[in-house]
């Protein structure tokens, strides 16, 4: 059950109406993860009226538009009853859209009149176009009640983040703009707040005299995907551990908050990230990068990165990074967080590892290895998994590993139907604050500027394979 449903929400039972204003709405971002997720969102909230109104540049008559949602919405896959169907077409039926240019103020004006209550403004575009889009919105009024949604990258250095959270100040306050991470949508981030919190069992050896090193990681069997245009300027340091991986890094040391609001999470998210940099203050010894070279995954032949279609050999753009930073706060001193994303690997590894110390001492007699425990939380399937060591069957004295095992609670809704529930309800649990954003990108750039030095050589590995020889382990 979602927090918007819980019984005690003031929301429940109540029809509410929101106009979502996708800006955008004939891109892919739109159509492949957005409009699910609002299927998903009402499926979830059957007290929830959306009025949609889409728009971009393409020219779009009215019932393509509508036949391109009732595909996209699934209003015919047949898991839907009768009334939750028939609430899907009156959605279809009440959307618009609207071609328009939307960094030009006119259009904008023009958008925003239309929206039959305030909007939330989502903008489903690349960042230069979502920049341009806020620019002209400087002249403009918006109604009370109005909020914006932009997707990450939010800048691309500490100075671009700020000069874009100063831009967006200028239009709004900054609770009623949400920068989306929908990877924070996902249950099992969000459920790990409720295993550290809600278990005793783990605070007192939640920090740096029990644990000795942690790791987050988001490697892929996917490679490129004609998604050249964006990836091969971003890359996987900035595509993933920038956003994605700092900031479950964040949940992963936050100091316990007084409650799971808004302001209390991520404050103390905040608080995390300005105490984290490149472990040992080495950036360069502190991060590994590399690219992938023609190989096989699973009977699919990729080519090299270099040779796919529309990136610039010479750029340098490394599809595998790895950066160990620390948090140097009392809680975790000396503990390394190594943090790893890469594309087109052999084993699609999302997981946070959690190792624990060894034993002081082991009493004599024991018999075998006893390795050091790990707590292991996997994003997808999501589940958990606590390493151990117990005494083996049949000889007492023998140890052996055990895996106890669980599995989390399914989210009721989709990432993006989380993030669209939080935007479409003023809940800003899942949305990006803006010193956080900056902060994400303080802690990266000091490896950044090591990479342009030329301090770190991009090393290389066949897809298909876990990576470059000897960085497993570090």
């Amino acid at each position: 059950m979602s927090k918007r449903n819980r019984p005690d929400s003031p929301n429940v039972g109540r029809v509410k109406t929101r106009t979502l204003l996708l800006l955008g709405a004939n891109g892919d971002l739109a159509h492949r993860l957005l409009l699910p997720g609002l299927r998903s969102l009402l499926d979830a909230e059957p007290g929830l009226d959306v009025r949609l109104i889409g728009a971009g540049r393409k020219d779009l008559p009215d019932g393509d538009w509508k036949r391109s949602l009732e595909k996209t919405l699934r209003i015919d896959d047949g898991n839907a009853a009768d009334g939750e169907s028939a609430r899907l077409r009156g959605v279809i039926e009440g959307s618009r859209y609207l071609r328009a240019d939307v960094a030009d103020a006119t259009d904008l004006q023009r958008l925003i009149e239309s929206c039959p209550t305030a909007p939330a403004v989502y903008f489903a575009l690349p960042p230069a176009v979502t920049i341009a889009a806020c620019e002209a919105m400087r002249g403009l009024e918006l109604p009370p009640g109005t909020v914006l949604a932009l997707e990450k990258p939010f800048g691309t250095s500490v100075a671009t983040a700020r000069q874009l959270n100063e831009l967006l100040a200028t239009l709004l306050p900054e609770e009623q703009v949400y920068r989306v991470d929908h990877f924070l949508g996902k249950s099992t981030v969000l459920n790990l707040l409720g295993l550290r919190f809600a278990n005793r069992i783990f605070e007192p050896v939640w920090n740096s005299t029990s644990i000795d090193h942690v790791e987050i990681v988001y490697d892929e069997k996917l490679g490129l995907e004609q998604r050249a245009g964006y990836y091969d300027h971003a890359g996987a340091l900035s595509d993933m551990i920038q956003s994605h991986l700092l900031l479950v890094l964040a949940l992963v040391c936050i100091e316990p908050p007084s409650g799971l609001d808004a302001d209390d999470l991520r404050g103390e998210m905040a608080q995390v990230l300005r105490a984290t940099r490149p472990f040992g203050g080495d950036p360069a010894g502190a991060s590994r990068r590399a690219r992938y070279t023609a190989g096989t995954i699973e009977g699919r032949e990729f080519r090299g990165y270099a040779e796919e279609d529309g990136v610039d050999p010479g750029r340098g753009t490394e599809t595998l990074a790895e950066v160990t930073v620390g948090v140097e706060n009392w809680r975790w001193s000396g503990v390394p967080f190594t943090l790893r994303s890469g594309k087109a690997l052999g084993d699609a590894r999302k997981e946070i590892i959690i190792t624990f110390k060894p034993v002081p001492h082991l009493p004599t007699g024991f018999l075998g290895c006893a390795t050091p425990p790990r707590l292991r939380i996997i994003l997808g399937p999501d589940c958990l998994h606590l390493d151990l060591n117990i005494n083996g069957a049949g000889d007492p004295f023998t140890l052996e590993p055990v895996t106890l095992s669980a599995e989390f609670a399914k989210g009721d809704m989709t990432p993006y139907g989380e993030v669209l529930g939080g935007i479409l309800d003023g809940d800003s649990l899942l949305s990006i604050r803006g010193d956080v954003a900056e902060q994400c990108w303080r802690v990266i750039e000091p490896v950044q500027q090591a990479w342009r030095d030329g301090a770190v050589p991009l090393e290389e590995y066949p897809a298909g394979t876990p990576g470059p020889a000897g960085w497993r382990p570090r």
